[in-house]
């Protein structure tokens, strides 16, 4: 296990610094573009919540803790504002024990993997609000697709459901994505919040989890579909991880 770690992550190094050398992939002008004006209160409450309770991942595969504790924390404010003090990763983790969600979490994880894969991360965000007793319309999870046929519907009710989210403020998207696709960072399976889009220009807002982010960035919808519809490299299969995708929260 150790073996073929340290062979992944040299891979995975490799990688980056190519990109780097080259300037090609996030080095080149398909970039995030980090939003560094304060967040401005508008009339989408939710959207508000999730930049209030927007927190960083504790280690480097605890992107999924950050996400719905997140998510968690803001619709319960959105829809029971009692001033009461947020949840926090630690106590999500101790009270939701779906998929072995706190053991994935150690150092060893649980029997040797590490973070959530798609399906895995659709499992908890629907315990976690079970758990909280937080009312739903449907948790669905979608694994996005490359290629023009099975890739554009997909891509339409995506673009459906982010519009949805910035005008309507009843629904959540939480992307597992590539983030080596939208930062300098190493190609890597990653969870985060989506926190915005703009109809007009496609933009998306990612709320990045990343500690080493510290800002929220912007991509084009075009860049945020391929992050999702990254193919993991094969060396992830191992570990559970197949295609990106997303969670989709109806509330």
């Amino acid at each position: 296990m150790l073996v073929s770690r340290y062979i992944m992550r040299s891979y995975l190094y490799l990688r980056f610094y190519f990109h780097k050398i080259t300037g090609t992939g996030t080095f080149g002008p398909h970039r995030a573009d980090y939003i560094l004006t304060p967040y401005k209160s508008t009339g989408n409450p939710l959207k508000n919540a999730l930049f209030r309770h927007h927190v960083k991942q504790f280690h480097e595969s605890s992107c999924s803790v950050a996400s719905v504790v997140c998510m968690v924390n803001s619709i319960l404010q959105t829809n029971q504002p009692l001033n009461l003090p947020p949840i926090t990763q630690q106590e999500i983790l101790e009270k939701v024990r779906t998929a072995h969600w706190k053991e994935r979490m150690g150092e060893n994880g649980y029997k040797g993997r590490r973070g959530l894969p798609l399906t895995v991360l659709a499992q908890v965000v629907k315990a976690s609000l079970d758990t909280y007793d937080i009312g739903y319309r449907s948790v669905e999870t979608v694994q996005a697709k490359r290629g023009r046929g099975s890739a554009r519907s997909i891509q339409e009710t995506l673009l459906a459901r982010l519009t949805q989210f910035e005008t309507q403020g009843n629904c959540l998207i939480i992307a597992h994505f590539d983030q080596g696709s939208f930062v300098q960072e190493l190609n890597i399976p990653h969870i985060s919040p989506v926190g915005g889009f703009d109809p007009d220009t496609c933009q998306v807002t990612l709320l990045d989890v990343d500690p080493y982010q510290p800002h929220p960035y912007q991509i084009c919808f075009d860049t945020f579909y391929k992050g999702l519809s990254t193919n993991y490299n094969h060396m992830f299969k191992h570990f559970g991880y197949g295609r990106g995708g997303y969670v989709f929260v109806h509330i």
